[in-house]
Protein backbone atom coordinates (compact mmCIF):
# COMPACT_ATOMS: atom_id res chain seq x y z
CA UNK A 1 0.00 0.00 0.00
CA UNK A 2 2.86 2.39 0.74
CA UNK A 3 3.12 5.56 2.76
CA UNK A 4 0.57 8.35 2.56
CA UNK A 5 2.54 11.46 1.66
CA UNK A 6 2.72 14.84 -0.03
CA UNK A 7 5.79 15.57 -2.12
CA UNK A 8 6.83 19.19 -2.63
CA UNK A 9 10.35 18.43 -3.86
CA UNK A 10 11.60 15.27 -5.65
CA UNK A 11 14.46 15.02 -3.15
CA UNK A 12 11.89 13.60 -0.71
CA UNK A 13 11.73 10.47 -2.87
CA UNK A 14 15.50 10.03 -2.58
CA UNK A 15 15.26 10.31 1.19
CA UNK A 16 12.19 8.14 1.84
CA UNK A 17 11.03 5.02 0.01
CA UNK A 18 7.34 5.88 -0.19
CA UNK A 19 6.45 2.34 -1.30
CA UNK A 20 7.14 1.03 2.20
CA UNK A 21 4.34 0.71 4.73
CA UNK A 22 3.99 2.75 7.90
CA UNK A 23 4.67 0.14 10.56
CA UNK A 24 2.62 -0.06 13.75
CA UNK A 25 5.25 -0.95 16.35
CA UNK A 26 2.99 -0.98 19.43
CA UNK A 27 -0.27 0.64 20.49
CA UNK A 28 -2.75 1.03 23.35
CA UNK A 29 -1.30 4.15 25.00
CA UNK A 30 -2.89 7.48 25.95
CA UNK A 31 -0.62 10.21 24.52
CA UNK A 32 3.01 9.20 24.04
CA UNK A 33 5.97 11.54 23.72
CA UNK A 34 9.72 11.86 24.17
CA UNK A 35 11.07 8.82 22.27
CA UNK A 36 14.82 8.38 22.74
CA UNK A 37 17.09 5.62 21.40
CA UNK A 38 19.91 3.85 23.21
CA UNK A 39 22.41 2.50 20.67
CA UNK A 40 24.16 0.28 23.22
CA UNK A 41 21.06 -1.63 24.33
CA UNK A 42 19.02 -1.27 21.14
CA UNK A 43 16.07 0.04 23.17
CA UNK A 44 13.66 2.93 22.66
CA UNK A 45 12.30 4.71 25.73
CA UNK A 46 9.20 6.93 25.66
CA UNK A 47 6.68 8.56 27.98
CA UNK A 48 2.89 8.33 28.18
CA UNK A 49 2.20 11.79 29.56
CA UNK A 50 -1.38 11.66 30.93
CA UNK A 51 -0.79 8.49 32.95
CA UNK A 52 2.73 9.46 34.11
CA UNK A 53 4.42 6.32 32.84
CA UNK A 54 7.63 5.55 30.97
CA UNK A 55 7.82 2.55 28.65
CA UNK A 56 10.67 0.76 26.92
CA UNK A 57 10.65 -1.00 23.58
CA UNK A 58 13.22 -3.81 23.54
CA UNK A 59 15.28 -5.26 20.67
CA UNK A 60 12.74 -8.09 20.44
CA UNK A 61 9.91 -5.53 19.97
CA UNK A 62 8.48 -6.29 23.41
CA UNK A 63 7.26 -3.33 25.47
CA UNK A 64 7.51 -3.08 29.22
CA UNK A 65 6.68 -0.51 31.85
CA UNK A 66 9.94 1.09 32.98
CA UNK A 67 8.75 3.72 35.44
CA UNK A 68 5.60 5.13 37.03
CA UNK A 69 4.81 8.46 38.73
CA UNK A 70 6.82 10.52 36.25
CA UNK A 71 4.93 13.77 37.01
CA UNK A 72 3.59 13.81 33.44
CA UNK A 73 7.04 13.62 31.89
CA UNK A 74 7.36 14.75 28.28
CA UNK A 75 10.67 15.08 26.40
CA UNK A 76 13.68 12.83 27.06
CA UNK A 77 17.35 12.97 26.07
CA UNK A 78 20.46 11.02 27.00
CA UNK A 79 23.38 12.82 28.61
CA UNK A 80 27.02 11.89 28.03
CA UNK A 81 26.98 9.38 30.92
CA UNK A 82 23.96 7.48 29.64
CA UNK A 83 21.49 9.02 32.09
CA UNK A 84 18.07 10.14 30.89
CA UNK A 85 17.32 13.85 31.13
CA UNK A 86 13.56 14.31 31.56
CA UNK A 87 11.17 17.25 31.11
CA UNK A 88 8.47 17.16 33.80
CA UNK A 89 5.22 19.08 33.41
CA UNK A 90 3.75 18.74 36.89
CA UNK A 91 6.90 19.64 38.83
CA UNK A 92 7.97 22.21 36.22
CA UNK A 93 11.51 20.90 36.16
CA UNK A 94 14.32 19.15 34.36
CA UNK A 95 15.21 15.92 36.15
CA UNK A 96 17.63 13.05 35.65
CA UNK A 97 17.39 9.28 36.11
CA UNK A 98 19.71 6.43 35.27
CA UNK A 99 18.93 4.40 32.15
CA UNK A 100 16.61 2.13 34.13
CA UNK A 101 14.52 5.06 35.35
CA UNK A 102 15.95 4.81 38.87
CA UNK A 103 17.20 7.45 41.29
CA UNK A 104 15.27 10.43 39.87
CA UNK A 105 16.66 13.79 40.90
CA UNK A 106 15.60 17.34 40.06
CA UNK A 107 18.34 19.28 38.26
CA UNK A 108 16.64 22.65 37.87
CA UNK A 109 13.11 23.94 38.57
CA UNK A 110 13.45 27.72 38.96
CA UNK A 111 14.76 30.68 37.01
CA UNK A 112 15.78 33.08 39.75
CA UNK A 113 13.03 32.89 42.35
CA UNK A 114 10.31 31.94 39.86
CA UNK A 115 9.23 28.44 38.96
CA UNK A 116 9.73 27.33 35.37
CA UNK A 117 6.57 26.98 33.28
CA UNK A 118 6.55 23.34 32.12
CA UNK A 119 9.74 22.11 30.42
CA UNK A 120 8.69 20.37 27.23
CA UNK A 121 11.56 19.12 25.10
CA UNK A 122 15.30 18.74 25.65
CA UNK A 123 18.61 18.09 23.87
CA UNK A 124 22.06 17.58 25.36
CA UNK A 125 25.12 19.05 23.66
CA UNK A 126 28.28 16.94 23.43
CA UNK A 127 29.87 18.96 26.25
CA UNK A 128 26.99 18.01 28.57
CA UNK A 129 25.06 21.30 28.46
CA UNK A 130 21.29 20.79 28.53
CA UNK A 131 19.13 22.91 26.21
CA UNK A 132 15.37 22.88 26.75
CA UNK A 133 12.14 24.65 25.85
CA UNK A 134 9.74 25.96 28.49
CA UNK A 135 6.24 26.67 27.12
CA UNK A 136 3.13 26.94 29.27
CA UNK A 137 1.36 23.83 27.92
CA UNK A 138 1.82 21.90 31.16
CA UNK A 139 0.06 24.61 33.18
CA UNK A 140 -3.10 24.45 31.10
CA UNK A 141 -6.12 22.45 32.31
CA UNK A 142 -5.55 19.42 30.10
CA UNK A 143 -4.63 15.76 30.32
CA UNK A 144 -0.93 16.59 29.84
CA UNK A 145 -0.74 19.30 32.49
CA UNK A 146 -1.68 20.54 35.92
CA UNK A 147 -3.69 23.77 35.90
CA UNK A 148 -1.99 26.44 38.00
CA UNK A 149 -0.88 30.08 37.74
CA UNK A 150 2.25 30.90 35.75
CA UNK A 151 5.18 32.45 37.64
CA UNK A 152 7.27 33.58 34.67
CA UNK A 153 5.90 36.25 32.34
CA UNK A 154 7.45 34.67 29.23
CA UNK A 155 7.93 31.32 27.50
CA UNK A 156 11.59 30.72 26.76
CA UNK A 157 14.50 28.56 25.72
CA UNK A 158 17.14 27.78 28.36
CA UNK A 159 20.57 26.23 28.75
CA UNK A 160 21.52 24.46 31.97
CA UNK A 161 25.11 23.57 32.90
CA UNK A 162 24.97 20.53 35.23
CA UNK A 163 28.50 20.98 36.55
CA UNK A 164 28.11 24.62 37.59
CA UNK A 165 24.36 24.54 38.20
CA UNK A 166 23.99 27.70 36.10
CA UNK A 167 20.73 28.25 34.23
CA UNK A 168 20.84 30.72 31.32
CA UNK A 169 17.87 32.20 29.52
CA UNK A 170 18.70 32.08 25.81
CA UNK A 171 15.52 33.47 24.20
CA UNK A 172 12.21 34.79 25.51
CA UNK A 173 10.41 35.99 22.36
CA UNK A 174 8.45 32.80 21.65
CA UNK A 175 4.71 32.39 22.02
CA UNK A 176 5.22 28.74 23.01
CA UNK A 177 8.53 27.07 22.08
CA UNK A 178 8.34 23.32 21.69
CA UNK A 179 10.63 20.98 19.73
CA UNK A 180 14.35 21.61 19.31
CA UNK A 181 17.36 19.90 17.76
CA UNK A 182 20.99 20.65 16.92
CA UNK A 183 22.59 20.63 13.49
CA UNK A 184 25.06 17.73 13.13
CA UNK A 185 28.03 19.96 14.06
CA UNK A 186 26.04 21.60 16.89
CA UNK A 187 26.70 25.06 15.46
CA UNK A 188 22.98 25.69 14.93
CA UNK A 189 19.93 25.09 17.08
CA UNK A 190 16.51 24.67 15.50
CA UNK A 191 13.53 25.57 17.71
CA UNK A 192 9.89 25.60 16.68
CA UNK A 193 7.06 27.75 17.99
CA UNK A 194 3.84 25.72 18.00
CA UNK A 195 1.15 28.45 17.77
CA UNK A 196 3.09 30.33 15.09
CA UNK A 197 3.66 27.15 13.03
CA UNK A 198 7.26 27.96 12.27
CA UNK A 199 10.82 26.79 12.92
CA UNK A 200 13.58 29.22 13.83
CA UNK A 201 17.32 28.69 13.42
CA UNK A 202 19.89 30.07 15.85
CA UNK A 203 23.68 30.10 15.79
CA UNK A 204 25.08 28.63 19.01
CA UNK A 205 28.13 29.99 20.84
CA UNK A 206 30.47 27.89 22.95
CA UNK A 207 28.88 29.37 26.08
CA UNK A 208 25.46 28.34 24.79
CA UNK A 209 24.39 31.87 23.82
CA UNK A 210 22.14 32.08 20.75
CA UNK A 211 22.39 34.50 17.86
CA UNK A 212 20.08 35.04 14.92
CA UNK A 213 16.80 33.25 15.35
CA UNK A 214 15.28 34.03 11.98
CA UNK A 215 12.26 32.04 10.83
CA UNK A 216 13.81 29.18 8.86
CA UNK A 217 10.70 27.24 7.79
CA UNK A 218 6.95 27.05 8.29
CA UNK A 219 4.66 24.03 8.46
CA UNK A 220 1.52 24.10 6.33
CA UNK A 221 -1.56 22.03 5.65
CA UNK A 222 -4.41 20.35 7.51
CA UNK A 223 -4.34 17.69 10.16
CA UNK A 224 -4.11 17.32 13.91
CA UNK A 225 -1.18 18.84 15.73
CA UNK A 226 1.18 21.81 15.53
CA UNK A 227 4.98 21.95 15.29
CA UNK A 228 6.22 19.67 18.05
CA UNK A 229 9.16 17.28 18.40
CA UNK A 230 12.00 17.54 15.86
CA UNK A 231 15.07 15.57 14.82
CA UNK A 232 17.84 16.09 12.25
CA UNK A 233 19.70 13.49 10.20
CA UNK A 234 23.38 13.39 9.29
CA UNK A 235 22.76 15.46 6.15
CA UNK A 236 20.91 18.09 8.22
CA UNK A 237 17.46 17.32 6.88
CA UNK A 238 15.01 18.35 9.59
CA UNK A 239 12.00 16.19 10.55
CA UNK A 240 9.28 18.14 12.37
CA UNK A 241 6.17 16.50 13.81
CA UNK A 242 3.34 18.88 12.98
CA UNK A 243 -0.07 19.03 11.27
CA UNK A 244 -1.03 15.57 10.11
CA UNK A 245 2.34 13.85 10.39
CA UNK A 246 6.07 14.44 9.85
CA UNK A 247 7.17 17.47 7.83
CA UNK A 248 10.60 17.12 6.22
CA UNK A 249 12.88 20.03 5.29
CA UNK A 250 16.20 20.13 3.45
CA UNK A 251 19.09 21.87 5.25
CA UNK A 252 18.50 24.86 2.97
CA UNK A 253 14.99 25.22 4.40
CA UNK A 254 13.38 23.85 1.25
CA UNK A 255 10.15 22.01 2.03
CA UNK A 256 10.56 18.42 0.81
CA UNK A 257 7.22 17.01 1.88
CA UNK A 258 5.00 15.45 4.52
CA UNK A 259 4.67 11.82 5.59
CA UNK A 260 1.08 11.50 6.77
CA UNK A 261 0.34 9.67 10.02
CA UNK A 262 -3.19 8.60 11.11
CA UNK A 263 -2.85 10.08 14.62
CA UNK A 264 -1.54 13.33 16.05
CA UNK A 265 2.25 12.95 16.02
CA UNK A 266 4.04 14.53 18.95
CA UNK A 267 7.67 13.52 18.56
CA UNK A 268 10.10 11.25 16.74
CA UNK A 269 13.48 9.58 17.16
CA UNK A 270 15.91 7.73 14.95
CA UNK A 271 16.91 4.22 15.94
CA UNK A 272 17.84 0.78 14.70
CA UNK A 273 21.27 -0.74 14.10
CA UNK A 274 21.98 1.70 11.27
CA UNK A 275 20.02 4.58 12.80
CA UNK A 276 17.79 4.60 9.73
CA UNK A 277 14.41 3.91 11.37
CA UNK A 278 12.33 6.94 12.32
CA UNK A 279 10.07 6.10 15.27
CA UNK A 280 6.96 8.26 15.65
CA UNK A 281 5.25 8.84 18.99
CA UNK A 282 1.72 9.46 17.75
CA UNK A 283 -0.91 9.67 20.48
CA UNK A 284 -1.94 6.05 21.20
CA UNK A 285 0.55 4.39 18.86
CA UNK A 286 4.25 4.10 18.15
CA UNK A 287 4.79 3.95 14.37
CA UNK A 288 7.94 3.73 12.27
CA UNK A 289 9.30 3.98 8.73
CA UNK A 290 12.80 3.85 7.24
CA UNK A 291 15.00 6.60 5.87
CA UNK A 292 17.32 5.81 2.98
CA UNK A 293 20.77 5.49 4.50
CA UNK A 294 20.82 8.42 6.91
CA UNK A 295 21.62 8.49 10.60
CA UNK A 296 20.58 10.95 13.27
CA UNK A 297 23.23 12.99 15.04
CA UNK A 298 20.97 13.70 18.02
CA UNK A 299 20.20 10.00 18.47
CA UNK A 300 23.69 9.79 19.90
CA UNK A 301 25.45 6.41 19.88
CA UNK A 302 26.14 6.35 23.58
Amino acid sequence: MGLTYECFDKRLLDLVDVDQNLETVCTGFTFIEGPVWNHVTGCLTFNDIPVSRTYRLGPDKSVRLLRENTHKANGNAYDMEGNIIVCEHVRSCISRTDDMGRNPEVLVSHYGDKELNSPNDVVVRSDGCIFFTDPRFGRNPSRVGLARPQDLDFQGVFCFHPESGELKLLADDFENPNGLCFSPDESCLYVNDSPRKHIRRFRVGEDGALQGGEVWAETIGPGEGLPDGMKVDSLENVYCCAQGGVHIFHKSGDYLGIIRVPEQTGNCAFGGTDMDILYLAASTTLYSFRINGHADKNGRKI
